[in-house]
């Protein structure tokens, strides 16, 4: 494709108007083209704002307009897949935010349903397009910090009196850990190149009343020795929210937020954290633009296209940590 993808956006809730909105309405060689989210005056008042010609309520009407070439999907959990499988039933492109389907089989779908119809699907995993977890994996990559041992990595956030469809099992799939753990799980697998797991752990606890969880604690330890601990909690009594991703390698160690890399230089610790210009927009809103701006050039065929199969290991690995936490018992993969 030589000019602009034609796109339409699917959801216009929290993230959409957060991240993929302020990017979509200024994204170079393409053009947001229709706003579709069953909310309609929502729809036509960020239309109107934004100058996007089109608004739809229904997302089969959307995908009757001729006038598209891909959608970018940002409904609650439980409708990505249906509304993935339906975007290409009609030959339109995928971007879709994590996670793709709220089951492997789910994934497997889509991921046939792609190839039958030869159109594209991304799956947002926007961490991965950060400027920091780029430069961090061209350290790990070119095996500077020696053999990967393992990450840590958590998220804690205060618990808000906030409710909608992300505080209920049907909906959204699961609770804390489906919301900040998935990410950070993807990240882990897709640092250290997608080693294959073996066994996992998990706790949770569950005190919302629409049965997700507030609160799990996970470890995976992988065939390679590598090991992955992630906790996460949206009920956090502290003194202070926190994110953090930790990676501790045989000759070095580095974390994230903000990028900090210590290798081994002749038998000393030294510290070869890459320096540069201060970032001009936070790394959420960079990482999305990074990753729209990817789904754009995959589009055109300016960069490769790697279907999201790996997202079928992420799956397998959070159905079984789920299950873990539900049964009491260490899950084998």
């Amino acid at each position: 494709m030589s000019a602009d993808i034609r796109l339409g956006l699917v959801g216009a809730g929290a993230i959409a108007q957060l991240a993929h909105l302020p990017v979509l309405s200024r994204i170079r060689g393409a053009q947001l083209v229709a706003i579709c989210d069953n909310d309609g005056p929502k729809a036509g008042a960020l239309a109107q704002r934004l100058g996007v010609p089109d608004v739809f309520t229904d997302i089969d009407e959307l995908l009757d307009f001729d006038e598209l070439d891909a959608v970018v999907i940002a409904t609650p959990n439980h409708l990505h897949e249906p509304h993935a499988l339906r975007a290409l039933k009609s030959r339109v492109h995928v971007l879709c935010e994590r996670p793709l389907s709220l089951t492997t089989a789910g994934v497997q779908r889509i991921l046939a349903a792609a190839v039958k119809v030869d159109r594209k699907v991304v799956v947002g995993n926007n961490h991965r397009f950060r400027s920091d977890v780029q430069q961090l994996s061209r350290f790990l990559g070119g095996g500077e910090l020696g053999k990967l041992v393992g990450m840590r990595a958590g998220q804690y956030q205060f618990r808000t009196g906030q409710q909608g469809w992300r505080y209920r099992k049907a909906e959204a799939g699961g609770g804390a850990f489906l919301e900040y753990g998935y990410p950070l799980l993807d990240l882990c697998l897709w640092l250290a190149d997608f080693p294959d797991p073996v066994r996992v752990n998990a706790q949770m606890t569950t005190a919302r009343a629409g049965g997700v969880e507030d609160t799990m604690l996970v470890h995976l330890e992988c065939a390679t020795g590598i090991g992955f601990s992630i906790d996460v909690s949206w009920a956090y009594v502290g003194q202070e929210e926190r994110w953090w991703f930790e990676v501790l390698s045989t000759r070095g160690s580095a974390r994230l937020s903000p990028l900090r890399v210590v290798k081994e230089l002749n038998g000393r610790p030294t510290n070869v954290s890459p320096t540069g210009a201060a970032a001009r927009e936070s790394v959420f809103l960079q990482s999305y633009r990074a990753e729209l701006a990817h789904f754009v050039a995959v589009l055109k065929e300016e960069t490769p296209y790697d279907p999201p199969a790996d997202q079928l290991k992420v799956m397998r690995v959070m159905e079984a940590i789920y299950r873990s936490a539900e049964e009491g018992r260490e899950i084998r993969l």
